[in-house]
């Protein structure tokens, strides 16, 4: 079977690659990004290209069997390139698919589109309102694949909430440098709220189940997150004990902080962008049942678990991430901005 993967050259994107090709998929990963040939070291083709050129990406669909859409422009990347890689680029690999009779489309759409909702959990079927404009393309690039699927076409949306693991840097490389040094770690509000995570080994094995199994009821939106999740200072609390750094909860009133960070987002100064720091003291769940009960799975790694195999996996690369450059994707770690200020008093 050929698989072709949009972002593969991300942090999903690596670690579906290396599943699936474990599991003998002919596989093509395409992204804008460079490749790194030492983490690619299996029988892959390995495509430089953007999914805003519609031409080349109907080109590379080509005799493909199901095409993995993970690519897109994150929250720190500048507005139009949000809207023009989330939305058209969506549009580009859908009428591709479509054209080339691919058998399964699954497209990675994020929690983000449900905004900050004030009851938990969340379903599937809950209101839709994006924060900022990656919630509001990612809303817009959904439309497009439910309207696909009222045609017939056999698409599969994925709402992962914040994952973690290997390789995941981006704001979690923030916070394993602060429990690195024994800093004090700043959270919005008290800590009490329920935050939930989830493992990318969990949410690559769903993706895996999707394809393996192929079924007309998978053309339909599901949520995918940890099924074991406690408060948010529990969960860190496990962390700290884990990395034996001396850090500790540091809690802050939450209504002065978020217009601080709002305003240090809007100077430019601050990595933290909106949906982050609103949600960051409220209640953050989403039921995974209707996804349990279809592909007849659970997750196998709680909050705890995945931000501990995270952090195990920075200790190691310690000196190799703080040997690069920051950016504004997952796999390098974001320039601090004031927080490294901050960071200083903790």
């Amino acid at each position: 079977m050929k698989i072709l993967i949009t972002g593969g050259a991300g942090f999903l994107g690596l670690h579906l690659a290396a599943f699936l090709e474990k599991k003998g998929y002919d596989l093509t990963l395409v992204d804008i990004q460079t490749f790194d040939k030492k983490e690619y070291p299996g029988k892959y083709k390995l495509v430089i290209a953007d999914v805003r050129d519609r031409k080349k990406m109907f080109d590379l669909v080509k005799g493909q069997d199901v095409v993995i859409h993970a690519a897109a422009a994150l929250p720190l990347s500048k507005r139009d390139d949000i809207y023009s890689v989330n939305v058209q680029g969506t549009k580009n690999m859908l009428e591709a698919a479509i054209k080339q009779q691919v058998k399964r489309f699954i497209h990675v759409s994020s929690t983000a589109v449900y905004g900050v909702p004030k009851k938990h959990p969340i379903f599937e079927d809950d209101p839709l309102i994006g924060v900022g404009h990656y919630g509001d393309s990612k809303i817009q690039a959904e439309k497009l694949c439910l309207a696909a699927i009222k045609q017939g076409y056999p698409v599969t949306i994925l709402r992962p909430k914040t994952f973690v693991g290997g390789g995941r840097l981006g704001v979690f490389e923030i916070l394993f440098d602060w429990i690195h040094d024994g800093k004090r770690i700043p959270v919005i509000g008290n800590g009490q709220n329920r935050y939930q995570l989830l493992d990318v080994d969990d949410l690559v094995y769903v993706i895996w189940l999707f394809i393996a199994k192929n079924n007309k009821n998978y053309n339909d939106v599901f949520n995918v997150g940890a099924a074991k999740f406690k408060t948010v200072k529990e969960d860190l609390q496990k962390l700290f004990d884990y990395a034996r750094s001396g850090s500790k909860i540091f809690p802050t009133p939450a209504f002065l902080v978020k217009k601080a960070l709002f305003l240090f987002e809007k100077l430019g100064v601050s990595p933290l962008y909106q949906w982050i720091y609103d949600t960051a003291d409220k209640d953050s769940f989403v039921s995974i049942e209707k996804l349990e009960k279809t592909l007849h799975w659970s997750p196998k790694y709680g909050n705890s678990d995945a931000l501990i195999k995270a952090y195990k996996w920075y200790q190691k690369h310690y000196n190799e991430i703080k040997s690069k450059s920051p950016g504004i994707t997952h796999t390098v770690g974001w320039d601090q901005g004031i927080l490294r200020l901050f960071k200083k008093f903790l």
